[in-house]
């Protein structure tokens, strides 16, 4: 049904229907065309259109809801007359609507079937100033504006029948309210920023908000038309590249002079693929693509694309060795020239040379060198590309998350290229390089890919002669090549790479190994590297012991090189400077001239033999180090306190120990109920780092019976051992390394457990003769050795902390 008013006057009354609008703000004095198909909507249209056909259309705050309620409608709308509704077979209502006034919902007096609300008009008044004159001039210029950078007003065609009497409206509207109802209407603004316009009661306010969003608007015109012309410029001159391309190929056509320097460099392609010694199927796909290659033209952005995936297929070594017979006493000889020490690293590589030699394979387990850094895992890879005569690549893994890094990326992006393992053998030269994949339990994971799997079918000889890369698509053979790898731990590498792997342990250096090192090998690459002849700066061994023992705590000698390279640099200096003595001697005494004080002293230089205390022995991924362990009593209700930063593990070991003196009372000489009434904190100092692991047990169990018994422990034992209830002592791992860190440290004793008697032979002779080992099967063997008096001997008695005064420290 259609039916048709005219707009007229009308008296407001109290309580009208309420027509909620979404992502909609009606204006008075605008006219919209409004579709409504929720069933409480068109029952207030119906209402309003049975009686004087007026309806307050207010808008939604959340513009998702389906069924208002009065929190989610806004307290300002506008009183529209419905000039026309037209009800639709779907069942939608589609009426036009006049704006006549705002006004402000007090009340809501009804829900259902529809919303009635009461309201109070809200009167435009304004009075003509000039701010209220230069504000509409300003707001009409910005309307046209919008306009000519291409702008969109959306007016109702039922109000105005073409453009000119929309601008006319505008133009020569005197009403600065009705100025901005209609341009507000008429613009796309977000609905919150109408909503605002329309809540306004000051014209002054409304029209100088109105010009700021119509700023905003005719900036991102600008930006858009900007953007656009740019984007048409571009097209165009690529057009009339590709016009001129073919006007010079159909040129050099008449000329006979098209596609020559393409021919040669097809040519060149042909006799490089010839030369290259590619397997049967490589060599036909490479002509296939040199053949797409050849039909397209030399402008195609496409050939740039199969033009370097060509000479990647061409530049890559197919069957180019590095030649060379393997020499066993050279290689020998190689390795112990440039390596001091580390004998069972250097027979393992021996051994593996031995059976490369025989065989000529180097089909077999990867070797991977673990162990602290600056120990020279990565250093005697290039020894044994030496001693092999072969070319040494090497490759950085730490912090590779993408699994392109390894296989490459496919041609289908832009600016790929192979994995970074065909990447090395290009940079060889040869198929059969040494491959040294550096810090491999540095690898990371991601979205993008797992790149240690990727890995797997590189370093495993069964499968690597195929190896298949993202960016080439054709195997390659990386069978020839031998693959080492290094790391600082073990527990980041996944299993099924661990498994390809033999693991080689590189353990920490003793003193008399870096002074070798630095005496040989530091001092001269350092001078060396300075400018000066070797003879120049003579280090005495007191000063090269000097540096090692107060500048240097370390399993490697990374540390010990910077601090000869400070030394070496400060007596540069003096040269530099016109110093002209012959030669400069570097005694002890003048260590701490040129490097300052005594950055370390030994650790038990300051310890005394004390009550609660014990020295253990932990592994890290640097290397050894010693930790004291403390034990203090308090008065308390029998509580175990854990501080450090101790593991779970490690604080597992804490309760055991604690349980073990508890359930031993009678053998120690405590009371029967002595922990009742103290409380026991065990701590390990340097809080900052996380601890961990079993072999603490006999240490922990050492200083809670010291802590009670009053008998002090020995400040020269230390020892490591995982303890059991029972009081058994466990074996433990990283012995060699955890020694080293003790005979550094100055301990005189150390204490192990008899299982890990057999490791002894793995520790050198010069500290073996510095240090007492005492094996032990369980803990009474350890407080023999580790207390200072023998645990006394009484007969239990019954009693609490007050009968016992020895209880609390």
């Amino acid at each position: 049904m259609i039916n048709d008013v005219t707009a007229q006057s009308v008296k407001l009354p109290d309580s009208l229907p309420v027509g909620p609008l979404r992502d909609t703000v009606m204006f008075p004095g605008t006219s919209l065309p409004i579709v409504s198909g929720r069933s409480k909507s068109k029952a207030a249209l119906d209402a309003a259109w049975e009686s004087n056909r007026l309806v307050v259309f207010v808008t939604q705050k959340n513009s998702r809801i389906e069924d208002p309620t009065q929190k989610d409608l806004y307290q300002v709308g506008t009183v529209c007359l419905l000039k026309r509704m037209i009800k639709n077979p779907e069942g939608e209502y589609t009426v036009s609507a006049e704006g006549l006034v705002r006004v402000y919902l007090r009340k809501y007096t009804q829900e259902d079937p529809y919303i009635l609300a009461e309201v109070e008009e809200i009167p435009d008044l304004y009075e003509k100033t000039e701010e209220i004159e230069a504000l509409m001039r300003t707001v009409r210029e910005q309307f046209k504006r919008f306009v000519e950078l291409g702008g969109n007003p959306m007016f109702d065609p039922a109000a105005f029948s073409n453009w000119t009497a929309s601008w006319n409206m505008v133009a020569h509207n005197d009403d600065p309210n009705l100025l901005v109802n209609s341009i507000a209407q008429s613009i796309d603004f977000k609905t919150i920023d109408k909503q605002q316009l329309l809540e306004m009661n000051s014209s002054v306010d409304r029209l100088s908000r109105l010009s700021e969003l119509l700023a905003k608007e005719i900036k991102i015109l600008q930006i858009s038309q900007n953007i656009s012309s740019k984007t048409q410029e571009r097209v165009s001159r690529m057009t009339r590249e590709a016009i001129l391309r073919e006007q010079m190929r159909s040129i050099e056509e008449e000329l006979g002079e098209s596609e020559g320097g393409q021919n040669q460099e097809i040519h060149e392609f042909e006799q490089k693929i010839k030369r290259s010694g590619m397997p049967k199927d490589v060599r036909d796909k490479a002509i296939k693509e040199l053949a797409g290659l050849a039909k397209m033209s030399q402008y195609n952005p496409e050939a740039s694309y199969k033009r370097n995936y060509l000479e990647w297929l061409t530049d890559l070594p197919w069957k180019l060795e590095s030649n060379g017979v393997l020499d066993m006493k050279k290689a020998e000889g190689v390795l112990d020239q440039d390596h001091y020490g580390l004998q069972k690293v250097k027979e393992r590589i021996l051994e593996f040379l031995a059976v490369h030699k025989l065989s000529g394979k180097v089909k077999g387990p990867i070797l991977c060198f673990v162990g602290p850094p600056g120990t020279g895992k990565t250093s005697i890879g290039k020894s044994i590309a030496k001693a092999l005569n072969r070319k040494f690549v090497k490759v950085s893994l730490g912090g590779i998350r993408d699994e392109a890094e390894i296989r490459g990326h496919r041609r289908t992006y832009v600016g790929s290229m192979p994995g970074r393992i065909l990447q090395g053998v290009k940079q060889a030269g040869s198929v059969n390089p040494v491959f040294m994949l550096d810090e491999i339990d540095k690898i990371g994971m991601d979205y993008r890919g797992d790149p240690s799997a990727a890995l797997l079918e590189a370093l495993d000889p069964e499968q690597n002669n195929a190896f298949s890369d993202h960016y080439l698509e054709v195997p390659y053979d990386l069978s020839n090549a031998m693959f080492i790898t290094t790391a600082n731990i073990l527990d980041t590498i996944p299993p099924a790479l661990r498994d390809r792997l033999e693991i080689i342990r590189y353990p920490g250096y003793t003193e008399n190994e870096k002074f070798q090192i630095a005496k040989k090998f530091l001092i001269e690459k350092q001078i060396e590297a300075c400018g000066l002849k070797v003879e120049k700066i003579k280090f005495t061994d007191e000063a090269v012991m000097e540096i090692i023992q107060k500048y240097t705590r370390e399993a490697g000698v990374r540390g010990l090189e910077r601090e000869v390279s400070s030394v070496v640099r400060k007596i540069v200096r003096k040269v530099a400077n016109g110093d002209k003595s012959k030669t400069f001697t570097i005694e002890a005494k003048d260590i701490a001239k040129l490097l300052g004080p005594a950055k370390f002293t030994p650790q038990l230089a300051d310890v005394e033999d004390s009550v609660g205390t014990a020295t253990g022995m932990a592994w890290t991924e640097v290397g050894g180090e010693i930790m004291f362990i403390e034990v203090t009593l308090m008065p308390g209700k029998g509580q175990l306190t854990l501080t450090g930063q101790l593991g779970d593990v490690m604080k597992e070991s804490a309760q055991a120990a604690l349980s073990y003196v508890r359930a031993h009372w009678r053998e120690l000489g405590l009371l029967e109920r002595f922990y009742q009434k103290v409380d026991i904190h065990v701590h390990v100092p340097e809080g900052a780092v996380p601890k961990d692991g079993p072999s603490a047990g006999i240490a922990l169990t050492t200083a809670i019976v010291s802590a009670f018994t009053k008998n002090p422990v020995k400040k020269d034992v230390a020892m490591t051992g995982e303890v059991t209830l029972r009081g058994r002592v466990l074996e433990i791992g990283g012995l060699k390394e955890k020694v080293l860190a003790a005979h550094r440290a100055g301990v005189k004793t150390i204490i192990a457990p008899e299982n890990n008697k057999k490791d002894l032979e793995d520790i050198p002779e010069n500290v073996q003769k510095d240090l007492d080992f005492i094996f032990v099967k369980n803990m009474n063997d350890v407080l023999k050795v580790a207390l200072i008096n023998k645990p006394p001997s009484r007969e239990p008695r019954k009693g609490y902390l007050s009968d016992y005064p020895a209880a609390v420290a």
